[in-house]
């Protein structure tokens, strides 16, 4: 590794006095929509005669440094018209781009060859970008558009089926997926126990799924990282849009704040079916709401700053004997600063809570826990050359975690106030990035992150003998908590086990022709949180925990090679990907286990390891009136944890098992035909493998008790999942030239009525006698429809 390092500074140190000896100068500025003033994230800025380009950041920002000269510069984005324009390069040049909207539908926009050559080129892999346009045009349940339920229409995302939150990624958990929304962590993306998303679609301005060779920026997970940017909101004109569906409105507008200088953003949304429960006798409550806000600001040509947040509750109530309530806020302030027209940085300081409320009238008291981080983070981003580019910076989040917290309703209840201890801690990481091109067909991405994690002190932490809070029963062959020989007081500012990972990542791109490159990634990423939950799918009651003295943190590394190639001037391309993946210290529970209100967790937790691996397919139509693709994964996802001693039996006998996102072949089709510009079609085609199980293969009886006897872990599957869905938009007037435009979305999920199987139960049938089993299916076919406007 210092071999490693010392080389890059030689390179790096050479590079830099390189170019100050050459008569060379940069261009650079931001790309924007003409319309509102929105920066575009990804723009491909191309030089065709010179086989050369760059593409936008995340604010928009973009820099290249040529040889003094005149260069015909192109600028072009999916959903806009491309832009052509003759520069004359004889000094350092600031040059802003301001594209406009492409009358034509969103995918016929044409691209050229230089950029599909630069596509392959990029060494970065594993990702997937969806616009948020294309995702309203693809059909969902009950009408409301779900970013989550979209991405699980890409090659190695899955989710726990109909009714569940969560996504899962290449064999991974839903909790090992970092979820950003404005560089703010999101702990929980749904709503109505994950029947919606948190993301309103109309705030929403890019959206980027990392699967592999994820940038050294990133970690604190080890499966994926969602990374969501909202809207800045339109700095010349004031507009609204909004939409009307069977259980859900949405509302949004935006506007300058001073033209040209400022804007403002903020949208709603709620749901309202509960509103007609009374109708039919039922005095239950199920709704959500949440609101998205974000002002903006340019000081100079050198600043800008961007205050941004999101708040949404979940309501579910039952009489009064039951209710529920959930969710999260977050709040980003960032301050963007170009010290030079090669050096571009991004100050900010985020805040984000996640609540959970329960309240049971029937016995009294109300749960309140939840999970509070603050974080601070400085990220730069220097272009030194077109073919050497460096990403750098650091961050430092603190967590306080809140297990539970009970407290009577009133007096008369007889429950006592019964507090968890809160915990602590606090995690610092530095990161470099290197993007280079080292020949015309080579280019490499490497870099490493270093993570710093502190368990901080707490008021009270269980000490056992010989550091074991589980003891084996070797006679009965069981694990048992072990009981407390002590407990230990610390201070806030006590350390009570610390954690350092060196995490190195690393892609290569090596381009074999015109239209076809092969790419490889290594990356191993370390996560220091864990969420506590014995289902398949997170619910609003599972509690998150961090690494310590008795829980080690998760430790992910990752393998990846790839096939990548665009026929007919980019109308067609093809992805072929396979993955490996191992990870360390996988949490698992003793059977039994009750995660509820443990005030010692470590009690009924071993640490285990995980592996998961794969072949991803994607072939995408990206132009004409037919477009779509058709994704296919085949992957296999296991989890295993063996005894601590050759005397004891772990988990399944230390034997491997299905995960219950195990899912050996999952295959989606989507596509849209543009009839007409009044009238346009989409549809899903979708087929999973069983969801893992774990069923009974007998009983016994004991004292008059019927007890059931169950297989090994998850050697069982639920039937296979499968739907097709469909959607149809209508333009009244499309031609229209009005400020107020209108359009239908008419759609149905699952045509075919098909019962997917959210769950099996075994019962007895007290008429018979005999058991039985129960199929649960959440959906059958669900016809919507919903009137979106903007104006």
């Amino acid at each position: 590794m210092v071999i490693l390092l010392r080389g890059f500074f030689i390179f790096f140190l050479l590079n830099t006095l390189g170019l100050q000896a050459q008569d060379k100068f940069t261009l650079s500025g931001t790309v924007s929509d003409n319309q509102s003033n929105e920066t575009l994230i990804g723009v491909n800025i191309i030089l065709p005669d010179q086989q050369t380009g760059t593409v936008s950041n995340e604010y928009g920002f973009y820099s290249i440094t040529l040889p003094a000269g005149t260069y015909v510069v192109q600028v072009s984005y999916l959903g806009f018209k491309t832009l052509s324009e003759t520069i004359v390069l004889n000094d350092n040049l600031s040059k802003n781009f301001k594209l406009e909207e492409a009358a034509e539908s969103l995918d016929e926009v044409l691209l050229t060859e230089n950029i599909e050559k630069l596509n392959i080129k990029n060494p970065q892999m594993s990702v997937n970008t969806l616009s948020i346009k294309t995702i309203k045009n693809m059909p969902v349940v009950l009408g409301e558009v779900d970013v989550i339920k979209s991405i699980t229409l890409l090659p190695g995302v899955t989710n726990a089926g109909e009714g569940s939150s969560g996504f899962n990624v290449r064999g991974g958990a839903a909790d090992q997926n970092l979820i950003l929304l404005d560089e703010a962590t999101i702990f929980n993306s749904s709503h109505l126990f994950g029947f919606f998303s948190v993301f309103n679609p109309d705030a929403i301005k890019d959206i980027k799924l990392y699967k592999g060779g994820i940038p050294s920026k990133y970690g604190g997970r080890v499966a994926s990282v969602l990374d969501i940017y909202q809207k800045e909101g339109n700095s010349k004109s004031f507009h609204m849009n909004g939409g009307i569906g069977l259980i859900s409105s949405r509302l949004l507008a935006e506007g300058p704040i001073t033209k040209d200088k400022g804007s403002f953003l903020i949208g709603g949304r709620s749901s309202y079916a509960h509103l007609f429960l009374p109708l039919f006798d039922l005095d239950n409550v199920a709704y959500f709401y949440d609101l998205n806000t974000k002002l903006s600001y340019n000081i100079n040509e050198n600043n800008n700053i961007y205050l941004s947040g999101y708040f949404g509750r979940d309501v579910f109530k039952i009489a009064d004997s039951f209710e529920n309530s959930f969710g999260n806020s977050v709040l980003n302030f960032r301050w963007n600063h170009l010290f030079s027209d090669k050096i571009f940085s991004n100050l900010s300081f985020i805040y984000s809570d996640y609540y959970y409320g329960l309240q049971l009238g029937f016995v009294g008291f109300d749960w309140i826990s939840g999970i509070k981080n603050i974080n601070l983070k400085y990220d730069f981003k220097h272009y030194i050359s077109n073919s050497f580019k460096l990403e750098y910076g650091l961050n430092s989040m603190y967590y306080k975690f809140n297990p539970g917290d009970i407290s009577p309703i009133d007096s008369d209840s007889g429950i006592n106030p019964f507090k968890l201890t809160d915990k602590y801690a606090l995690e610092n990481a530095v990161y470099i990035d290197a993007e280079h091109k080292l020949s015309d067909n080579l280019s490499v991405s490497y870099g490493a992150r270093l993570s710093v994690f502190h368990r901080l002190g707490q008021d009270e932490l269980n000490s056992y003998e010989n550091n074991s809070p589980l003891t084996f029963n070797e006679s009965i062959g069981i694990y048992e908590k072990a009981e407390p020989n002590g407990t230990t007081t610390y201070t806030r500012s006590d350390i009570i086990e610390s954690f350092a990972n060196l995490e190195p990542r690393l892609a290569i791109a090596y381009q074999l022709n015109d239209n076809s490159s092969v790419k490889g990634s290594y990356n191993r990423m370390s996560q220091y949180l864990h969420l506590l939950s014995n289902t398949s799918s997170p619910t609003p009651l599972d509690v998150w925990t961090p690494s310590g003295k008795y829980i080690k943190p998760q430790l992910l590394d990752q393998v990846a090679i790839g096939y990548f190639k665009t026929f007919k001037n980019n109308a067609y391309s093809l992805e072929v990907e396979s993955f490996y993946k191992t990870i360390q210290n996988r949490i698992d529970y003793i059977d039994g286990a009750d995660l509820i209100a443990n005030n010692a967790i470590e009690q009924v937790i071993l640490n285990g390891e995980g592996r998961a691996y794969g072949l991803e397919v994607l072939f995408k139509k990206n132009e004409g009136k037919f477009t779509g693709w058709l994704a296919y994964t085949l992957s296999k996802s296991e989890q295993r944890t063996p005894g601590r001693t050759a005397i004891e039996t772990g988990i399944n006998n230390g034997e491997w098992y299905n995960t219950p996102h195990d899912k050996t072949h999952d295959i989606s089709l989507t596509g849209s035909y543009e009839l007409s510009k009044k009238w346009s079609f989409s549809s899903n085609l979708i087929f999973q493998t069983g969801q893992p199980t774990t069923f009974p293969n007998g009983q016994y009886q004991y004292n008059d008790i019927i007890i059931p006897n169950y297989e090994a872990r998850n050697s069982s599957r639920l039937p296979s999942y499968h739907r097709l869905d469909v959607a149809v938009n209508y333009n009244p007037n499309p031609e229209s030239t009005k400020n107020f435009k209108g359009e239908w979305v008419f759609g149905i999920y699952n045509v075919y009525n098909r019962k997917n199987a959210a769950s099996i139960s075994f019962s007895e049938n007290r008429n018979t006698g005999n058991n039985e089993a129960t199929r649960l299916a959440i959906f059958g076919i669900v016809p919507s429809f919903s009137y979106n406007f903007k104006f």
